[in-house]
């Protein structure tokens, strides 16, 4: 198979991201720019470098300057190379459920890579799962869909205009992805829960409706972290909620009784 796919990182004995032991595969590439990203190495669709500024005092040479750590973020792989690379864990797998779960990025930006990835892992008779924002093509959604079982989805601004100001997607292309996901598989929802953003109780509303019209019973709410902010240095880049507080557990539990009284199946975390 000639398509490559980029992949920023991969891995391994992940017990979050799905049912059973995992290999998480990250793509590179995404659309959308969410302010509270904690990957922001996944954004581009090109290979970077990253360097780790934190890390300069550890690194001096015999002048006294400040050397600087550097990563290189992305490495080009075949569908076989990938395949070859995650069946080095396949007796996890088997003995506990568990599989691949392909995410980003966005896997709809590298949607013919990630379909022949996931039909080639079904072929091996490994369980698949994916994480997506839903942010893409229906048709090649549709087409990937056919080779996973288990779709995680994110749903975080569902207000049109918010969303195309705040994260740059319009919600009814996500709208009618997740529809289509409702519709042929087993749907997990991520709610980012991200205070001054996504956590105001008309957009929780929201979510409940758009969960309950479409059948959907599971939530996982994701509270906001700063854990990726240094990334931002490391590349450059400006952190737009460096002043965003964590929201507390009585903060988060609040959320939690507002989407069980509606009669949903909530987990905290992944």
């Amino acid at each position: 198979m000639s398509n490559k796919g980029l992949v920023f990182n991969i891995q391994r004995y992940s017990l979050n991201d799905g049912n059973g032991i995992r290999t998480m595969v990250f793509l590179k590439g995404c659309s959308l720019r969410c302010p509270w990203c904690s990957n922001p190495e996944s954004q581009s669709e090109k290979i970077e470098v990253m360097m780790s500024k934190a890390k300069a005092k550890k690194y001096k040479n015999i002048t006294g300057t400040n050397e600087f750590s550097t990563e290189t973020i992305g490495k080009w792989y075949s569908v076989d190379e990938l395949i070859n690379e995650v069946l080095k864990d396949e007796i996890f797998f088997n003995t506990s459920g568990g599989g691949i779960t392909l995410s980003g990025g966005e896997i709809l930006n590298q949607a013919e890579f990630s379909m022949e990835f996931l039909r080639e892992l079904k072929e091996n008779g490994i369980n698949t799962a994916v994480e997506t924002c839903g942010y893409g093509d229906n048709k090649k959604f549709l087409e990937i869909l056919q080779y996973t079982d288990t779709v995680l989805f994110d749903l975080k601004i569902m207000d049109n205009e918010k969303s195309k100001a705040i994260i740059l997607g319009e919600v009814d292309n996500i709208l009618e992805n997740f529809k289509i996901a409702s519709k042929n598989n087993n749907v997990i929802v991520r709610f980012p829960f991200i205070p001054g953003y996504t956590g105001d109780i008309d957009n929780i509303k929201m979510i409940i409706n758009i969960m309950k019209e479409n059948k959907v019973k599971n939530i996982d709410i994701l509270p906001y972290h700063n854990y990726g902010s240094k990334k931002y240095e490391n590349l450059n880049r400006k952190y737009l909620l460096e002043d965003l507080e964590i929201p507390s557990e009585e903060e988060v539990n609040k959320i939690r009784e507002i989407f069980e009284k509606e009669g949903l199946i909530v987990n905290i975390g992944g």
